[in-house]
């Protein structure tokens, strides 16, 4: 297995919508080189927090080259989910050719092997790694802690926030890298010898994200904190993002 393809903490980017619903590439690939800036180690494009959902794949491509651009020194994962294999390996495919440094991936929601899912994605990223992406209810379904070694994996992406699991996946006698990608858990996960963290809220505080990755346990409830005010409104990361950069708050999914 090669190295990771980042340690440390990193940020779940999301997707900037003009006020007509457009795809908003400069300023999101803008927010990505800030967030870079001040210290994140990588960018996911177009995962959950990035509404991948709404985005056409040409939209999705489109978003990776922009990021891609903009973020020359900091790797580049995008999210390459699909219902099955096939639009899976497409748009693997796609995102990988549109500079990629690594693919998230879910499950497919229509069911089949997961050996045969992420072996045919994993043919397709080439020498990039992939990464299975475990967020049963939002993003495709369940990925088991014990069938992880067993598939052509470079990691994993946990945002269930069950410690107890995220706890097994590090302690796991097997090579990938683990991730957590839930806020509450970042200090936890920096203390187990996770991989790192790939969170929406790096967003909002990157600073205290990062601090809270490094020990901090003040930071770590200022993340919290934050999480918690911006869940309590329709589309709040968004529009707490806005507050704080000056960027625009449109949404697609509601």
């Amino acid at each position: 297995m090669s190295e990771p393809t980042w340690t440390g903490p990193s940020v779940a980017l999301v997707t900037l919508f003009g006020d007509n619903g457009d795809v908003l590439l400069e300023e999101t690939a803008a927010h990505a080189a800030r967030l870079a800036g001040v210290g994140l180690r990588g960018v996911l494009v177009a995962g959950s927090t990035g509404e991948a959902a709404a985005l056409t794949d040409t939209e999705r491509v489109d978003l990776v080259a922009a990021v891609r651009q903009a973020c020359p020194d900091v790797p580049v994962m995008a999210g390459a989910t699909g219902e099955w294999w096939g639009p899976a390996v497409a748009r693997t495919e796609a995102v990988v050719k549109a500079g990629a440094d690594a693919v998230l991936v879910a499950p497919p929601r229509l069911g089949g092997s997961l050996d045969e899912y992420y072996t045919r994605v994993a043919e397709a990223a080439g020498s990039a790694p992939v990464l299975a992406y475990h967020y049963p209810g939002v993003a495709g379904g369940e990925v088991p802690v014990e069938a992880l070694p067993g598939l052509p994996l470079a990691g994993v992406k946990d945002s269930s926030g069950i410690p107890v699991r995220l706890a097994e996946e590090i302690d796991l006698d097997w090579p990938g890298a683990v991730y957590t990608g839930s806020s509450a858990l970042i200090g936890y996960a920096a203390w187990l010898g996770a991989t790192g963290v790939i969170v929406a809220s790096a967003n909002l505080v990157p600073e205290d994200v990062m601090a809270a990755w490094n020990g901090d346990a003040t930071a770590q409830r200022a993340v919290i904190r934050a999480e918690r005010a911006y869940r309590k409104v329709k589309g709040g990361l968004k529009l707490a993002v806005a507050d704080r950069y000056g960027t625009p708050a449109g949404r697609r999914l509601g």
